[in-house]
């Protein structure tokens, strides 16, 4: 089984010495396929970019797809949304809006299914308020959660729609419980990618995933 990661920042694992949880995940499949002997045989590429968004995984990831798909034997996995919420203060838009951010979904799943059945989404997880809003590095702008779990609340609606496995973050992290394992407001710590992590294992190694 071939795992493919498409994300942002926080998929890619910025600021933890482990990866984050993408990280994490290859490296707990690492293990199952050594010591089985490689009878049960994982794969995993880490697809996140900094910044992404959904318009930037539509436009990319069926590409990065074709050059690792080895017929069925594929998973899809995006984490996306948290960098569409972004929102200008000043000309008072967000980044991607959310009419748009529900059509990107809903062709990601379309063309993913050419793929593969086994497509999965995780939810975006909450920020800290008091550290970006604005943010420092990009001043004109402000992540709040407000906008998070509007965008969070749309996915999770497409993949009701659509039966898509979605894994709802911000309902089994917690916002206030998991602002403290927020490196700068946004980017989780070592804590907070494994507890992303123990909560993405349960869902990605499922009998719909396998």
């Amino acid at each position: 089984m071939i795992y493919l990661v498409f994300g942002d920042s926080i998929t890619y694992g910025n600021w933890d010495l482990e990866g984050g949880w993408v990280g994490r995940l290859r490296k707990y499949l690492d293990h199952i396929s050594i010591n089985s002997n490689f009878e049960r045989y994982y794969e995993i590429y880490n697809l996140g970019v900094s910044g992404d968004t959904s318009r930037g995984v539509l436009e990319r990831f069926e590409r990065e797809t074709k050059v690792r798909f080895e017929k069925d034997e594929i998973t899809l996995v995006f984490a996306i949304g948290i960098n569409d919420s972004l929102f200008f203060n000043a000309e008072k838009h967000f980044k991607v809006t959310p009419e748009e951010f529900s059509e990107n979904a809903k062709k990601i799943i379309e063309i993913s299914r050419e793929y593969t059945p086994r497509i999965l989404f995780i939810g975006l997880t909450p920020v800290d308020e008091q550290k970006v809003d604005p943010i420092p590095w990009r001043p004109e702008s402000s992540y709040k959660n407000e906008y998070i779990e509007k965008y969070n609340q749309l996915l999770k609606e497409i993949c009701q729609v659509e039966k898509v496995v979605f894994i709802n973050l911000l309902e089994k992290l917690g916002v206030d419980n998991f602002v403290d394992n927020l490196i700068d407001g946004v980017h989780p710590n070592s804590e907070g990618h494994q507890k992303i992590f123990e909560i993405a294992i349960k869902s990605l190694l499922s009998d719909s995933c396998l």
